[in-house]
C-alpha cells in the first residue's frame, strides 16, 4: 500500500457577509409583522405569538458573531426571509459547481498542480442543487481535467468532508488513482429556515478542496468514518416530496433539529472516536498539536476538545472560525485547517473532525511530514 498525503487545500468565500445585527433585526421585523398580521388568531389562542431574537442571544448560543452568503437579497426582507437569486439556464454553470470550482481552482494554485494532474473529484456536500447530472462532473469539465477522469457526488451530511478524504485516501492508498480532489461546496443558506429563531442564525455559505496524493505536506496516517441513525438532525425535503403536496412548504422541508439532545450525544460520541482513533495509533493526547474541528458550536468544540486534551483547549490547539464563518456544514473543519496549519513543524501531529446529521462522524488524522 502507498502513502497518502493531503497536498494542499482551497478556499473560496462568497462576497457577502451578514452579521448578526442584520440578521437579528430582520427577523425582529418579521416577527412583529407576523404578530401584526396574526393578532386576532394570537388574541384567542388559536397560534402563538412570535418571539423577538437577540445578538447576545445568537452569540451566547453559537459563538457566531456573523457569516457569508452567496446570495443577500431576499435575506433581509421581513416579507421574504429567503435568499433571491435568479435561476441560471442550464449553459450556464451552476452556482454550486460555480462555487467549488473557485475552490478547487485555488487549492489547485497552492498545489501547483493543473486540473490535468488530477484523476478523479469527488463532490461532497449536506446538499446537492440537483439529482443530476452530478455536480462533480460538471466541476470535473470546467477545470478541464483530462479525457478518462471521472467524478461523483457524495452528501453525509457534516460529515461529508473527511468522509470524501478518507474515500480520496484509500484510492490513492491503493494505486487505483494518483491525485483526487475532494470539493465541498456547501449553499447552506438554502436549506435554513430564517424565520425559526432557534436556528436562524446557525449557517453560512462557502466552499473548499483538499488535493489527496501520493506525496504531499501532511502525511494522513488515520481515516475513520462511523454512522448511528437519528432524527434529531433532519431535512424532510427530496423529489418525493411531490407525491404528497400538502406536506410541501412545511418546517420539516428545510434545516430542523432537537439542538440540546443533539449536544448531549454528539460530545461524548466524537470525544470518545477521536480518543479511540489516537489510542489505536498510540499517539498520547499530549502529542497532538492542534485538532481541527467541526465548526458548528463553540461550546461544543469546548467539551469535545476538553475529552481529547484532558483540558480546555487554546485558540492555539483548537482554532475557530465559527464567528465570522458560521457553521458552514462539512467545509468548517477545513476552512480551521486551510487557515490554521501554515505554522506546525515537521512531525507535529493534528486531526480534522466532522460530525453532524446521522449521526455522522470522521476523523483524519495528519502528521506534518
Amino acid at each position: 500500500m502507498k502513502k497518502a498525503y493531503i497536498k494542499a487545500t482551497g478556499l473560496y468565500t462568497p462576497p457577502n457577509q451578514v452579521t448578526n445585527e442584520e440578521l437579528v433585526s430582520a427577523f425582529n421585523a418579521y416577527v412583529d409583522l407576523f404578530n401584526a398580521q396574526n393578532a386576532e388568531q394570537i388574541e384567542k389562542g388559536e397560534i402563538a405569538a412570535l418571539g423577538h431574537s437577540s445578538v447576545e442571544f445568537v452569540e451566547k448560543a453559537s459563538g457566531i458573531k456573523s457569516r457569508y452568503v452567496v446570495a443577500k437579497d431576499g435575506l433581509l426582507d421581513p416579507n421574504i426571509m429567503t435568499p433571491r437569486m435568479k435561476e441560471r439556464p442550464n449553459e450556464e454553470i451552476s452556482i454550486l459547481a460555480e462555487i467549488g470550482k473557485n475552490a478547487v481552482l485555488d487549492c489547485l494554485k497552492a498545489a501547483g498542480r493543473d486540473a490535468k494532474d488530477v484523476d478523479c473529484i469527488i463532490c461532497a456536500a449536506s446538499n446537492m442543487q440537483r439529482a443530476y447530472p452530478a455536480i462533480a462532473i460538471e466541476i470535473q469539465k470546467e477545470i478541464g481535467m483530462r479525457d478518462g477522469t471521472f467524478g461523483f457526488d457524495m452528501n453525509v451530511a457534516c460529515s461529508s468532508a473527511t468522509f470524501g478524504i478518507k474515500i480520496a485516501a484509500e484510492m490513492v492508498k491503493s494505486g487505483a488513482v494518483k491525485s483526487a480532489l475532494v470539493v465541498n461546496p456547501e449553499i447552506c443558506s438554502g436549506h435554513l429556515n430564517f424565520k425559526d429563531r432557534d436556528s436562524h442564525f446557525i449557517f453560512g455559505d462557502v466552499a473548499t478542496a483538499i488535493l489527496i496524493e501520493d506525496e504531499g505536506e501532511f502525511e494522513i496516517l488515520d481515516t475513520v468514518a462511523v454512522t448511528e441513525f437519528s432524527n434529531n438532525i433532519r431535512n424532510n425535503f427530496g423529489f418525493l416530496n411531490r407525491f404528497s403536496p400538502e406536506g410541501i412548504g412545511a418546517p420539516d422541508k428545510l434545516f430542523v433539529q432537537e439542538g440540546r439532545k443533539v449536544f448531549k450525544e454528539v460530545v461524548p460520541m466524537v470525544g470518545a472516536l477521536i480518543n479511540e482513533r489516537l489510542a489505536a495509533q498510540n499517539i498520547p493526547a499530549e502529542n497532538v498539536r492542534r485538532l481541527w474541528l467541526h465548526q458548528a458550536n463553540a461550546n461544543m468544540n469546548r467539551l469535545i476538545s476538553s475529552r481529547v486534551l484532558g483540558h480546555e483547549a487554546s485558540p492555539d490547539e483548537s482554532p475557530t472560525i465559527l464567528d465570522t464563518y458560521a457553521n458552514t456544514s462539512s467545509a468548517g473543519s477545513i476552512i480551521s485547517f486551510n487557515k490554521h496549519n501554515k505554522d506546525l513543524e515537521s512531525g507535529d501531529i493534528g486531526v480534522i473532525c466532522s460530525f453532524g446529521a446521522g449521526y455522522s462522524a470522521g476523523c483524519v488524522t495528519l502528521q506534518k511530514v
